[in-house]
């Protein structure tokens, strides 16, 4: 190997230790978070505490809360931030649009549609009017529930592929799509509200407030599935969605088939998203900032991109709920919320700023 070869293999291995070396920093920071998490709430608990009932020899109210109450919601924000986040990479890749997520696509909306008829008219779930407000919904069928809102989800993906495909349109005309998407099928579930009892509506409007205390081991065993596989089915493809970002000429010049790799990746991209809201409800934005912020970062390489992304997502969703659980403790805010909140200036920065998502690939 000559010297410029060896210069230059030595810049690729800085190269990819760097980015590999962040993608581990933030794993281990949002590793420390969970913990941290677990001990943050209304009932205090040390971190030592926490650690002791992981190991199974804390006492027993410790054990209970962190076991059965702190655990779970932790891990349906790990697993449904990494899921919401993966979609939206996939998503503004395929899509080559710098807006797109399952949330601004209509996606979420279209899959809590698809679980609130599930829910209300399927039979697939049961109100308890005697039972607290929290458990006031019961989901008696979740498999159902899921493939419903599937099929809400992917009739909103059908419409975007569609116009994505339509010669000439542009990304400000995707993103109306998705918001004229978004508005009609929040107004097919007005409508199913409309038609239910007092107690069923007041169910499914908490329903949609997007909560990760719902999530029960069965639950995070659904959606936790759906998203490895995904996950793994997208690393796989990593080249090819690097590729495509240079559009879709050079990527079919390349080999890469566009149409099956668009199809794929935006299907699986609902699937994952559809997981998550029809057990979680809607959590907007996660699936929009945590891949800009990578991207800005880490650069666009879909190596790199894909699983740093998925980490900031679960970071960012499990930083939203903590807050949400603790701000105003013992009352717990719905953590759709607090995401919005941090994603809707990043949403106004991009429009003000522009389309710089082509600009923004280079590692």
């Amino acid at each position: 190997m000559n010297a410029v070869g060896e210069s230059a293999w030595v810049a690729y291995g800085a190269y990819t230790r760097r980015k590999t070396l962040l993608i581990a920093g933030l794993i281990v920071v949002t590793l420390l978070l969970g913990i941290l998490a677990m001990a943050l709430g209304s009932a205090r608990l040390s971190v030592v505490e926490v650690m002791r009932a992981l190991a199974g020899s804390g006492d027993q109210r410790t054990t209970q809360i962190v076991m059965n109450i702190r655990l779970p919601r932790v891990l349906a924000a790990l697993v449904a931030g990494m899921g919401l986040a993966l979609a939206g990479c996939i998503m503004q890749n395929v899509l080559q649009n710098p807006l797109a997520s399952d949330y601004t696509l209509g996606v979420s909306q279209g899959a809590a549609f698809g679980a609130a008829v599930a829910i209300l008219a399927l039979g697939a779930g049961s109100v308890n009017a005697a039972g607290a407000v929290n458990d006031a919904l019961l989901i008696r069928n979740p498999y159902l529930v899921t493939m419903s809102a599937f099929a809400g989800s992917l009739m909103a993906t059908v419409t975007i592929l569609l116009m994505a495909r339509y010669r000439g349109i542009t990304p400000e005309a995707m993103i109306l799509a998705g918001v004229a998407m978004g508005s009609l099928f929040t107004a097919g579930t007005v409508l199913v509200q409309y038609f239910a009892t007092d107690v069923q509506v007041a169910s499914i409007v908490f329903w949609t407030f997007g909560d990760l205390g719902r999530a029960s081991w069965q639950d995070l065993s659904i959606i936790s599935v759906v998203t490895l596989l995904a996950m793994v089915y997208f690393m796989i493809k990593r080249w090819d969605y690097s590729v495509l970002s240079s559009g879709d000429e050079i990527a079919g010049s390349l080999g890469v088939d566009v149409g099956r790799t668009r199809m794929l990746g935006m299907f699986l991209a609902s699937l994952v998203t559809a997981a998550a809201v029809s057990f979680l409800g809607i959590i907007a934005f996660v699936g929009l900032v945590a891949p800009h912020l990578m991207r800005r970062i880490i650069g666009g390489d879909y190596r790199f991109l894909i699983p740093a992304s998925a980490v900031a997502g679960s970071l960012l969703l499990l930083v939203s709920d903590t807050l949400a659980r603790n701000v105003i403790a013992p009352v717990v805010l719905p953590v759709g919320a607090v995401t919005s909140f941090m994603g809707a200036p990043l949403f106004i920065y991009l429009l003000v700023r522009g389309y710089g998502y082509r600009s923004s690939r280079g590692g």
